[in-house]
């Protein structure tokens, strides 16, 4: 894993949603996670030449997480 996707992962783990209030949105966050380390998996595989493009898909997922936790705090304020 790249290490800013890494870092914004690490941070956002910690904020994990709730599944028990939010199922659909916590299953997302796994679904997140999951694609996170197949990405690494095939940085891995290809000597990281991958044009920098998987580590921008890694970042990207790592602001997707970002936005369903917050998606969960809009909702729970309601």
């Amino acid at each position: 894993m790249g290490l800013v996707a890494a870092i914004i992962l690490a941070g956002c783990m910690s904020e994990k949603v709730s599944f028990r209030r939010h199922p659909n949105l916590a299953q997302a966050q796994n679904l997140i996670e999951s694609a996170m380390g197949k990405i690494s998996a095939a940085q891995q595989a290809n000597e990281f030449d991958m044009g920098g493009h998987a580590a921008r898909a890694k970042q990207l997922l790592g602001q997707a997480y970002e936005e369903i936790k917050l998606a969960a705090l809009a909702a729970n304020s309601k």
